[in-house]
Parts: C-alpha cells; sequence; structure tokens
C-alpha cells in the first residue's frame, strides 16, 4: 500500500514539474526574427499571459504629428503584459494609420515602429519582446497596404522606462509610432 502512495506522489510531482515547465516556456517572447505569433496581428486575447498574472495593458502611442496629420482620436490601442499580440481595440487606431500613410495626408511618408518593454526581465528579454511589439505593429500595418519600406522597426526594450509600480509599467508597455526620416 505504502509504495503505491509513493508512485502516485512521484506521478503527481512528474505532472507537476512537467506543467511548471511548459508554463515557463510557452511565457518566453519569440525572438523577432522567427515567424511566429509575436509577429502576427491577433485579435484574441493571448494565451501565454502566466495565470499569476493578470493580464494588464500598455499602449500604441501615435505621435502628436500622425495623430494631428491624420485625425486620429487621442485614443490607445492595447499590448498585455507579457505580449506582442495586438488585440482588438488596436484596430481603429491603427487603419487609421494605414490609411493616412497610403492614401491620406501622410501618403508615402515613413514611419518608424519602436518597441517598449517595463523593467521586469533581462535586458535581453525586454529588447526582444519590444522589437516583437514593433514587428506586430509593422505586419499589421504591411497587411493593410503600408509598405514595408516605409515602416522601420527598433526595440528600446526597458531603456526608457519609468514604471515603478503595475499602474506604471502598463504605460511603459508599448510602441511608439513616429514619422521616420
Amino acid at each position: 500500500m505504502r509504495s503505491r502512495h509513493t508512485a502516485l506522489g512521484s506521478l503527481v510531482l512528474a505532472v507537476a514539474a512537467v506543467s511548471l515547465f511548459v508554463g515557463c516556456a510557452e511565457s518566453k517572447p519569440a525572438s523577432a526574427g522567427a515567424s511566429s505569433p509575436a509577429g502576427a496581428a491577433q485579435t484574441t486575447a493571448p494565451s501565454n499571459v502566466q495565470p499569476a498574472q493578470v493580464p494588464t495593458s500598455g499602449t500604441v502611442a501615435i505621435s502628436e504629428e500622425v495623430r494631428r496629420a491624420c485625425g486620429i482620436a487621442d485614443d490607445d490601442a492595447y499590448f498585455a503584459f507579457d505580449s506582442s499580440t495586438i488585440l482588438s481595440v488596436d484596430i481603429t487606431p491603427l487603419d487609421a494609420v494605414a490609411r493616412c500613410v497610403t492614401v491620406g495626408p501622410l501618403k508615402g511618408r515613413s514611419l518608424r515602429l519602436v518597441g517598449h518593454a517595463d523593467p521586469r526581465g533581462s535586458s535581453e528579454y525586454n529588447m526582444t519582446l519590444g522589437q516583437g511589439r514593433a514587428d506586430s505593429v509593422q505586419g499589421y500595418l504591411g497587411r493593410h497596404g503600408v509598405s514595408r519600406a516605409q515602416l522601420g522597426t527598433s526595440s528600446r526594450g526597458a531603456m526608457d522606462a519609468s514604471g515603478t509600480s503595475e499602474s506604471g509599467w502598463s504605460h511603459d508597455r508599448r510602441v511608439d509610432v513616429m514619422l521616420g526620416g
């Protein structure tokens, strides 16, 4: 009887260890060059948010100059914590940017897309996550008619992060959309 309990306990521990390993592996961002959901726009919540983490949001920050030229309201698009997935609330402002640089007042102009992350995680991790966010916005705009030649991407990772709590960190997680050179 005792060996049956020991075997059952070992099985439970093994399943827990595998679950923990799989959960941690899924929370890592994809590298910027990999073909993965990080570079693809989706309209569903990310599946890689750890259960202990409440999904919180940051913004796609469209520069005042672009908003003014394109007639875009001062609304934000959102990224969840540890995600570069574009959600449905991102669609309206990003569609407006795409129209503006393809047929509107900024037709033919180039844009700079700079990804950011909050300060949690390693520098390499945050640079990759910021790049994934910028690539996600680039992919969305590209699928909506903006030439890839018009879209430059980069990441600042957590270099410009200023938050010290969740409310501040949510503002650190963003992609800046600005006019290019």
